[in-house]
């Protein structure tokens, strides 16, 4: 999850122009809902970074609010999709 985890840092703040280092992001920082940048098109921006980075494709019936709750929430997802890859 550590190699996830420090890979997932960089593509928040590069996908949603953070002013956060990456250790500032630790697994239960809160994301939707607490960053202002993470609004509905910075979810879509997100997810094309994401599936770009980790060569992963996210189905639409996966988006929720659920695996944006925090950094350790998304990198778990991530995780799970990279490992079913």
């Amino acid at each position: 999850m550590t190699d996830t985890l420090n890979a997932l840092r960089a593509v928040l703040i590069e996908a949603l122009e953070l002013r956060q280092r990456p250790e500032d992001l630790h697994e239960d920082t809160a994301l939707f809902g607490a960053l202002p940048e993470l609004d509905s098109f910075g979810v879509v921006s997100l997810v094309a970074s994401i599936e770009d980075r980790f060569d992963i494709t996210v189905e639409d019936d996966e988006f929720g609010a659920e695996i944006f709750e925090t950094v350790g929430t998304l990198t778990g997802f991530v995780d799970a999709k990279v490992a079913a890859a």
